[in-house]
């Protein structure tokens, strides 16, 4: 309940409500076993450790990586995109090489590649969005150059809920020997996901946008790209041996896990992944499309809305503007009224220059979400243009 009105949770792009089994392990891992991984020969820690390398094999075949050591678990997807820019940046980037990523990018993936460039005196290329919210192939075929040394991708976009057809993009980048990396934080909890079949070379994404805590997230990389990519951070389990003379690095994955790791995350995400697994992820997205279709219906009985994003392949994701009404004044009338959407740029600046808007109201759709409430969201958000017309 807020403000004494059944919640309405519209915002599941920035995060999505956690399931019991993924609340309860965590506790379970703190009342039964909790203690520091891969460092005791003791009881809890090799129940501990083992619990968290089962996880990890979790995520490799959730996703189909070759191997278990390709699966590199971080905060979020915010700090692999940050591990891959920095390590692949001072390893393979020189002045006057080119970084391509596209238009419709969240800052995640733009900001750590802009500054690693300027580090670097390379420079950051950048594949127009069309109208709709899609991305022209024939653009991205012309933009790849023998200067780019990288493909920085979104696969869905969290402003305009375009999936971008990463698999032909990561085809086009290979032919002319770039690698790529797909920001999947967006499509993990949406669409199948089989790195191999999609051929990327890293694959980013976050737990808390799948139903599993904050603070953990995953990197995907081919074997041999981790292999030639240097750590990101020193410390503890990273290393092999240690001398004031000289460091040798630890083996994959750990050579990327520097200090004591989020366990009660890593324990999380493995059960949120068995969540969506109990479902079906296609059937997730079957659901999840209905809902889009009967809010779009819904939408039609509303005058003078402007919708951003409309290309035929998106997940359920809708964010428009009112004419005339600013969308941060209707999103604080929306919430008073119970309904949780997101107003704002989105951390998606360059999309709201595209199209001259200060930000959007975005609607974000999740497993659990329903026609009900959507009925609920079209009477408020009526009320609400009505209160502020």
């Amino acid at each position: 309940m807020v403000y004494k009105r059944p919640l309405v949770y519209f915002d599941n792009a920035a995060t999505t409500q956690k399931p019991n089994i993924v609340i309860n392990s965590i506790l379970k891992y703190y009342e039964n076993y909790n203690s520091n991984i891969h460092r005791g020969v003791h009881y809890l820690s090799q129940q501990a450790t083992d619990q968290f390398e089962q996880a990890r094999k979790t995520v490799q075949h959730y996703i189909n990586a070759k191997h278990s050591h390709e699966i590199i678990f971080t905060k979020g997807t915010t700090e692999s995109i940050n591990l891959v820019a920095q390590t692949f940046g001072m390893s393979f980037l020189h002045p006057g090489d080119e970084v391509l990523i596209s238009e419709m990018e969240h800052h995640s993936n733009i900001v750590p590649w802009k500054m690693v460039c300027d580090l670097k005196g390379a420079s950051l290329r950048v594949i127009p969005m069309n109208e709709i919210g899609g991305l022209d192939i024939d653009q991205i075929e012309r933009l790849i150059t023998s200067k780019t040394k990288i493909l920085a991708i979104t696969h869905t976009s969290n402003v305009l809920g375009t999936i971008n057809p990463v698999k032909e993009i990561i085809r086009i980048a290979h032919s002319k020997g770039v690698p790529v990396l797909v920001d999947g934080a967006q499509a993990i909890s949406h669409t199948k996901v089989d790195v191999q079949d999609l051929d990327a070379d890293f694959y980013a994404f976050s737990g808390h946008k799948m139903y599993a805590p904050m603070g953990i997230g995953v990197l995907y990389g081919k074997e041999e790209w981790l292999n030639k990519l240097p750590p990101y951070q020193g410390g503890g389990e990273m290393i092999g041996k240690v001398t004031f003379e000289e460091i040798t690095y630890n083996e994959l994955p750990f050579k990327f896990e520097a200090g004591t790791p989020n366990v009660e995350g890593v324990l999380g995400l493995e059960k949120a992944i068995q969540y969506i697994q109990s479902i079906g992820i296609e059937k997730i997205a079957s659901y999840e499309q209905e809902l889009l279709n009967y809010l779009m219906e819904r939408m039609k009985e509303i005058p003078n809305i402007y919708y951003y994003g409309l290309s035929k392949e998106k997940v359920a994701v809708l964010s428009f503007n009112v004419s005339e009404i600013h969308p941060y004044d209707l999103g604080v009338i929306l919430d008073q009224m119970g309904i949780a959407v997101r107003t704002g740029h989105h951390c998606a600046q360059p999309i709201m220059d595209k199209f001259n808007i200060p930000g959007t109201i975005r609607v974000s759709l999740a497993l659990y979400n329903t026609k009900v409430e959507i009925d609920i969201f079209i009477d408020a958000l009526k009320k609400g243009i009505a209160m502020l017309s």
